[in-house]
């Protein structure tokens, strides 16, 4: 019996002196219970508190930004590979029912952007490719843009010059009112004025545009059906001619007056024989389709004198006008200039309005055969020949002012 009782004994397990047995461990493993208040109590107390708005997603991180070397305060973004903007700002900029839109235009070239941020034209976004190139710029004109710097395969790939020149600026529409122009070109201005009538060739109009800034022209006045003159084609011809006289576009004959001096007289330039008489010229009849659908843009003259032949075909005469060569005296009053378009000349609005002023027909004599000058050559030999006169007229004022006076 004693050893049946050590066996029983031995076989027992003492109990666990641990203040923390298996069940203690258990316990802590489980996660704790919530215990939640009765639904009513959780409305009331989602409706107390205040309403959190929805977390905003972290704003984009800024871009890239390096300090340029001309200056301190100038700042430029580098462009990511892939970016579009320089195509897709190209692309935008040179059409024309975007310029008219938004008011931009597209310059390109160190020389033609340099010449619009001096006369006041306001910078947008700066595309370059090389730093450098900034220096040459207006720095303060630059801090006020956005610049962008870009590969020159960019550039080379949206630019429309053969040796592209790294800078592409994108521009607001600039208004002749609130330009400055250069200083030497006011003080060189002389009463002459020009009037493009129908020109519609880009480089033509450039360069009759150039033309006018080398003669001191006191403006020039586009009328309608023109080419823009913000086209990228007509403000390369012009090298830089757009920021140094005032250019109106888009007028038409009513309203061109409007922007003449006092005592102005109207005057064309023509290559016709001075002893020619006047000729008539065939007008569509109301509602009759036009042979040829260009003339069509053309305005006619409301006070034009009209007749019908045998076959009902009404015509209207010219009005004669005083005819003489380019190079006598024309410059005695101010003088604006008509050049006609390349392909159907001087229109019936502008030999009307010559009239109305007591202008004259310039004739610009021509080899017999040859049909008519380049409108962006006779314009240059028009106005620089007015020039001429105009500057020999001043020097024999001047000479006659300082002769002594016998007494």
């Amino acid at each position: 019996m004693a050893a049946l009782g050590r066996l029983s004994r031995s076989l027992v397990r003492p109990r666990s002196t641990d203040p923390i047995g298996r069940r203690g461990v258990r316990a802590l493993r489980r996660s704790p219970v919530r215990v939640l208040p009765p639904q009513k109590e959780r409305e009331a107390a989602a409706a107390a508190e205040p309403q959190r708005k929805p977390r905003e997603p972290p704003p984009p991180p800024p871009p890239a930004v390096e300090r340029n070397s001309a200056g301190p305060g100038l700042w430029y973004e580098k462009a990511a590979p892939g970016d579009r903007r320089l195509g897709k700002v190209v692309t935008i900029a040179k059409s024309k029912d975007f310029r008219d839109r938004h008011g931009k235009v597209l310059l390109e070239g160190q020389r033609l952007i340099k010449d619009a941020l001096e006369a006041g034209a306001a910078l947008q976004t700066l595309f370059f490719s090389t730093v450098g190139h900034l220096k040459e710029l207006p720095e303060e004109k630059l801090k006020r843009a956005n610049l962008v710097k870009v590969k020159f395969e960019d550039i080379k790939t949206w630019s429309d010059l053969i040796a592209p020149q790294e800078l592409i600026g994108i521009f607001s529409k600039p208004d002749h009112a609130k330009m400055s122009y250069p200083a030497a070109q006011l003080t060189s201005s002389l009463p002459l004025l020009l009037i493009c009538d129908n020109i519609r060739d880009p480089g033509n109009l450039g360069t009759i545009l150039r033309s006018a800034a080398g003669a001191g022209c006191e403006k020039v006045l586009l009328t309608k059906g023109c080419v823009d003159p913000w086209e990228p084609k007509v403000l390369r011809a012009g090298m830089g001619a757009h920021f140094r006289l005032p250019i109106l576009s888009n007028l038409d004959w009513e309203s061109l007056p409007n922007n003449f001096p006092a005592g102005i007289q109207v005057c064309v330039a023509d290559n016709k024989d001075p002893g020619a008489r006047a000729e008539c010229v065939a007008l569509q009849r109301a509602g009759s389709e036009p042979s040829n659908p260009k003339a069509a843009v053309r305005s006619q003259p409301k006070a034009a004198p009209k007749c019908e032949d045998e076959e009902g075909e009404v015509s209207a005469c010219l009005p004669e006008l005083p005819t003489q060569f380019y190079y006598e005296d024309w410059t005695q009053t101010p003088v604006a200039v008509v050049i006609g378009g390349e392909t159907h000349g001087l229109s019936l609005d502008a030999l009307h309005l010559a009239a109305s002023t007591g202008g004259k027909r310039l004739v610009i004599p021509v080899v017999p055969g040859v049909d008519s000058l380049n409108s962006a050559m006779a314009a240059a030999i028009v106005l620089f020949e007015g020039k001429r006169q105009w500057l020999q007229r001043h020097k024999q004022e001047n000479k006659r002012l300082k002769l002594p006076v016998v007494g």
